[in-house]
């Protein structure tokens, strides 16, 4: 029996597992590395930390599966988390995390451009997206910008240590660096009136689509993971747009919201719109022939990480207790309002320089009311995106739900109640994790298409409902919140203003 293996490279960790062909899980393991954070809106990681993670977690996790021949593997990561190498792979600095917002000058220029291709982008990059990241470098570390041979994702940084090939998934392409699939492919013209002209020289060459075959994984790294077998590595992409694949397959109105760290919106349509409050419509990013549509909410479950861990000062063994105390309050009832723009806002705003609030606070208020403050602010934004789609020509008729919110029932219940519409949630811990499995069944040939791998991975689903007696207040609730995010817009672009950040 071949296996598929599935590479997960997340916020805080590793995480692998190891697949039949016809979807059980065989055996799954993860390993965890250190995020810094050198000033405010700032995050960096090691990518040597990232391949060091993921040969625990793939040794581990196929030693568990009893070692079975490889077939296909995989991987998925954050997006834009950008690596910057010399001519043989080695790191010149630390990796900008996706969530790192430094280039929001940048991010600015682009919203100034003409050019046509970023109408696939809502009019503009995005902070977090690697041409600002890019800019940013050019403009503040030319020296390591110019020493660079290799500017790329963190999805194609792991491809190349699995085969020793350059290249990029054209999902990640299309939805980070202004690639045209349909048009003119990398936008040179574009790249040279941002100030990066070179930037082409330094992205990978090979653009390959979601699923399709890139190259064996090389002898050097067969022996680090362990692995045996033909063990094809196929295209895969950016964590959450990948997860479409995991939940039956993608079909207009079906939306996949995936909520950790971050919270990811992302659907397909098959005819484009163009509303200034999505990222996209990319052309063919997964699916050839149709537009992927993303939203997303840059800070969700770090939100809540940060009210129980940090603020409250619970240890992360007390917060389900937190969570228990909250749960049993009113919803609305304790006068608070919590803004999760902790690291700004990726849409429908799309202003990089928001930040968060806990508004109403006195002495009186409580720990639990805080908490539940925060998870009713973080389900208050879930609804501002999912409202943008709509708003803008974008169906949503099917919402399923995946990752850590799964957990924290609080959450998921005040996300129901928030949305006022039934929430599918996805009984599998990792979507990503079966979207690579499905990619890798593609394109190793187990299976005749990702259409066809989809369908054989589609999970098993638990539908939660809306409390409708809770509608009233959390309808009041948002329309505060709604509120609260213009009254404290211009303070918060003035505190996070970059003569008052580090250079």
């Amino acid at each position: 029996m071949t296996a598929l293996l599935a590479i997960d490279l997340g916020t805080e960790s590793a995480r692998v597992a190891v697949y039949s062909a016809d979807g059980a899980t065989l055996g799954t393991s993860q390993s965890g590395y250190p995020t810094a954070f050198p000033h405010p809106g700032r995050a960096e990681q090691d990518p040597e930390d990232w391949w060091r993670a993921v040969v625990i977690a793939t040794r581990a996790a196929l030693a568990e599966a009893g070692s079975p021949p490889v077939a296909g593997v995989a991987v998925a990561t954050t997006a834009s988390t950008v690596a910057v190498l010399d001519g043989a792979g080695r790191p010149l600095r630390p990796a900008l995390l996706w969530m790192d917002s430094r280039a929001s000058a940048e991010s600015a220029l682009t919203a100034a451009s003409a050019h046509p291709v970023l109408r696939y982008a809502g009019g503009s990059d995005a902070v977090e997206w690697l041409v600002p990241k890019a800019m940013w470098l050019a403009r503040h570390e030319p020296d390591t910008y110019r020493a660079a041979h290799h500017i790329t994702e963190a999805v194609d940084y792991l491809v190349w240590r699995l085969t020793g090939e350059w290249t990029g998934s054209r999902m990640n392409a299309v939805c980070k660096w202004n690639y045209d699939p349909r048009g003119a492919g990398l936008p040179d013209d574009l790249y040279a009136e941002l100030g990066v002209p070179d930037l082409r020289d330094k992205l990978p060459g090979r653009i390959v689509p979601v699923g399709d075959p890139v190259a064996p994984v090389r002898a050097s790294a067969r022996g680090e993971l362990g692995i045996t077998g033909g063990a094809v590595v196929c295209a895969g992409g950016i964590d959450a747009h990948l997860s479409l694949l995991a939940v039956g397959g993608a079909r207009p109105g079906r939306v996949s919201v995936v909520s950790g760290t971050s919270t990811a919106f992302v659907t397909e349509i098959d005819e484009p719109v163009f509303p200034p409050t999505v990222w996209g419509p990319y052309p063919d990013a997964l699916n050839a022939g149709r537009w992927l549509v993303e939203g997303g909410q840059v800070t969700s479950g770090s939100v809540l990480t940060w009210a129980g861990e940090q603020l409250l000062g619970r240890p992360r063994t007390e917060l389900p207790a937190l969570i228990k105390e909250a749960a049993a309050l009113p919803p609305g009832a304790h006068g608070l309002m919590v803004l999760d723009y902790f690291m700004g806002n990726r849409t429908p705003l799309r202003d990089p320089r928001l930040r968060g609030a806990v508004l109403g606070l006195t002495l009186g208020s409580r720990p639990e009311e805080v908490y539940r403050a925060a998870v009713e602010g973080v389900a208050y934004g879930t609804r501002q995106v999912l409202e943008s789609f709509v708003e803008g020509g974008v169906p949503v008729d099917e919402v399923f739900v995946s990752g850590g919110i799964r957990h924290n029932p609080l959450w998921l219940r005040t996300t129901a109640d928030v949305l006022g519409r039934p929430l599918r949630l996805v009984a599998e811990d990792n979507l990503t994790l079966r979207a690579c499995a499905v990619t890798a069944a593609a394109g190793s040939g187990q299976a005749a298409s990702l259409t066809e791998a989809a369908a054989g991975f589609a999970p098993r689903v638990r539908i939660v409902e809306p409390d409708p007696a809770h509608r009233e207040a959390l309808e009041r609730g948002y329309a505060d919140y709604r509120a609260a995010t213009e009254a404290t817009r211009t303070i918060a672009h003035r505190l996070s203003a970059p003569d008052r950040q580090p250079g």
